[in-house]
């Protein structure tokens, strides 16, 4: 220490000993040391270099922080490069204020400062909800359907549109019974051509789930709901079977259950509840949509009549439903055909209509559109309905007024496209006829209904869409289903339909095990209880396999239902497959069935037994009565069951084709009631003639029921 300070002055060893003195005290804020003033800023001015290579007092400062500044002198540097007195500073100096002038001739505009705006990531459906809801408000305003309709086109998310329907209805049903008239009005105009069926769908499911929210802010919500659901119904946007689909997917104390049951029961199903639903939200600025047609049929008979074309337009401006003009256009057309003398007044006014704009390009696409759909309905009362179609399509748009792009399939592949339109058709009646069956359990009333349709060759689509239905619900329907093959094998479906219809359903056995748990194990069962009830034959199975790829899972299903067949006791554990419920019905029958044979062969009257047949309540089971009676017949020798089955074909207690399925039936088993009964065959041969004479049997039955047996000569 002594040979260092002989390299100071005295007034250096004066600044050393007060910086000493310092040292000892608390040192200042960071604000108060960076000042020049600061003993510590004159020590840094001071220090020198020891020549012999020691190092100088620095009070603890680091000799890598001592610079020499540009006058000679050594400073002390602050860390990172910020420097001190003399020294440039470091690279981003945030301490010291800049000013730039944009008047200084070296002025640069990459030396403005420039602040980092932070921004979110937008969300297509957040961005989507605000749009719609400026959309809706605005169609509340102004009532203009067909601007709302294109707003809706030009957003270009149609994925989102489910979303759309939840908020127009939701809004509606805070507002006045208008705007609630205006959303109905809305989504009828919307359906098909701007949002998609299965999108209406999805919209009202989700209305269903926010039930329960939407109570807490609108009251009575669960009625409006209803009413907004069934009018959907009536407004045909959304099917009948909708109803039943979407209770299955809410719980039963949820408000959207309840909202299902309201529509279902207090509107629905009340008398006249179309038109009550059409006006229930009356004082509305639009007229119903029959009322709309009504209007519509008025204004082009009475310019046939007058055969003025722009008093016809005007009329048809001043209906106010651009959106709606393709019935114009429909209604116009089958004029046409109906009336030979309107059909060039119809067509001109057609043709000045889409001069003029009056009836836009995709209003008049879709009117054809839509009569070409109905031609087969419209050909039953206009037979040239087709041909005169054919004719007006050609010359429309050779003429300019219907646009070129219309599908000429109507007219150049009409039986394809009527095909297709009839299946479609049918699978949609079949639905609510099937659904309807399983609320009633009324069989006559099912096979009636199928007779109506008449439409044979799609049985086998029938029998998928019975199973595929039951399989998705509870044991009680899928025994109902299986009772019910039973009844239509013997009324009006061919075993060929049956076989074909199992064919349908094992082919997309891998789709149904999608949505359906244990599918395959399901329809193993069904397939197995088919050969119990006598409506499939084993070897029909084996056929069904044949039309089957080898290592598709509809195979395994069939080995599986094989198993279930061959296991002991298969015959009474297929009848109870489905637990209780109707699955002891057949069993049952068939013990009833036995006993009141009995009673009547032991004494009993015709009266009483026709009366216990009718009991029974199984009309399609009534060919085990004549099943049993033959034989009941063969083994005791006596004619009498021939008297009771008589009596119960005059009464129509037992139709015709349950006869011919008893007495075939019977045929089938002879080889195994020859062992107990030696003539058998013969007995079967006399009753089968006797049967023909009295009309029971179709004299062609013969033929098909033996391989042509001998009549026997005996006894």
């Amino acid at each position: 220490m002594a040979s260092g300070e002989g390299f100071l002055t005295d007034e250096q060893r004066e600044v050393l000993k007060i910086a000493s003195q310092n040292a000892e005290t608390p040192l200042p804020s960071p604000r108060l040391s960076s000042s020049p003033k600061s003993p510590t800023s004159l020590l840094s001015d001071h220090q020198l270099k020891d020549p012999a290579g020691g190092k100088a007092p620095t009070c603890g400062v680091g000799v890598r922080h001592v610079r020499r500044s540009h006058s000679g002198k050594f400073v002390r540097v602050k860390k990172d490069g910020a420097g001190g007195k003399g020294t440039w500073g470091k690279l981003l100096d945030t301490d010291r204020e800049s000013h730039i002038d944009r008047n200084d001739p070296n002025y640069d505009s990459g030396e403005e400062p420039y602040q980092l705006v932070g921004s979110t990531i937008s969300d297509p459906l957040d961005e989507y909800k605000k749009a719609v809801v400026s959309i809706i408000e605005e169609y509340f305003s102004t009532s203009d359907v067909e601007l709302a309709a294109s707003d809706l086109k030009d957003l270009g998310s149609s994925e989102f549109h489910p979303y759309f329907i939840k908020r127009l209805v939701s809004i509606a049903m805070d507002r006045h019974d208008k705007e609630k008239e205006m959303a109905s009005v809305l989504l009828s105009s919307l359906y098909a051509d701007v949002i998609s069926p299965n999108q209406i769908r999805d919209g009202f499911v989700m209305l269903l789930d926010a039930a329960d929210d939407l109570a807490v802010d609108i009251l009575d919500a669960v009625n409006i709901l209803a009413l907004f659901v069934a009018r959907a119904v009536v407004d045909e946007i959304l099917p009948p079977a909708f109803l039943t689909r979407a209770k299955k997917t809410l719980p039963e104390s949820s408000k959207g259950y309840q909202v299902l049951q309201t529509a279902e029961k207090s509107y629905l199903s009340a008398p006249h509840h179309a038109e009550l639903l059409e006006r229930r939200w009356g004082g509305s600025i639009h007229v119903t949509v029959e009322e709309m047609k009504k209007k519509i049929a008025d204004l082009l008979r009475e310019y046939v009549e007058s055969g003025d074309t722009f008093e016809a337009c005007r009329c048809i401006r001043e209906l106010g439903v651009s959106f709606f003009h393709h019935e114009v256009v429909k209604r116009a057309l089958v004029l046409a055909m109906e009336i030979q003398a309107a059909e060039l007044l119809m067509l001109k006014l057609l043709k000045e209509a889409a001069e003029e704009g009056l009836i836009s390009s995709s209003q008049m696409v879709k009117g054809f559109a839509r009569l070409a759909e109905s031609l087969d309905d419209l050909a039953l009362d206009i037979p040239s309905a087709k041909t005169l179609f054919q004719s007006i399509v050609p010359k429309a748009i050779s003429e300019g007024w219907l646009d070129a792009s219309f599908t000429k399939s109507s007219c150049e592949d009409g039986e394809g496209q009527s095909e297709e339109k009839r299946l479609r058709r049918y699978k949609e009646e079949v639905v609510t006829i099937i659904h309807e069956y399983f609320l009633s359990d009324d069989i006559p009333e099912l096979i009636r209904s199928l007779e109506d349709l008449g439409l044979p060759e799609f049985n086998p689509i029938f029998l998928k869409k019975l199973v595929t239905l039951a399989l998705d619900r509870k044991n009680r329907e899928k025994e109902m289903a299986s009772v019910l093959l039973s009844a239509l094998h013997i009324e009006i479906f061919s075993t060929e339909d049956i076989v074909n219809g199992f064919v349908m359903l094992l082919e997309s056995a891998e789709d149904t095990a999608l949505d359906i748990l244990d599918a395959s194990t399901e329809l193993a069962l069904f397939l197995a209880r088919a050969v119990i009830d006598d409506v499939l034959a084993p070897l029909n199975l084996d056929e069904i396999a044949s039309k089957l790829s080898p290592n598709c899972s509809g195979s395994e299903t069939i080995r599986m239902a094989r198993s279930l067949i061959t296991a002991r006791h298969a015959g009474e554990r297929l009848l109870r497959c489905w637990g209780g419920g109707t699955g002891w019905a057949v069993e049952d029958a068939k013990d009833k069935i036995m006993k009141l044979l009995e009673e009547y062969e032991s004494g009993g009257v015709v009266a009483e037994a026709c009366q216990c047949i009718r009991d029974l309540g199984m009309p399609f089971f009534n060919h085990e009565v004549v099943k049993k009676a033959l034989v009941m017949a063969m083994e005791k020798k006596n004619d009498r069951m021939l008297d009771l089955l008589q009596v119960c074909f005059d009464e129509g207690l037992i139709t015709i084709n349950q006869m011919s399925k008893g007495f075939t039936r019977v045929k089938d088993g002879l080889d195994d009631l020859a062992l107990d009964i030696p003539n058998a065959k013969d007995k079967f041969s006399f009753y089968m003639e006797y049967a023909q004479k009295k009309g029971w049997l179709l004299t062609s039955f013969g033929s098909s029921a033996m391989e042509a047996p001998p009549i026997a000569t005996a006894s």
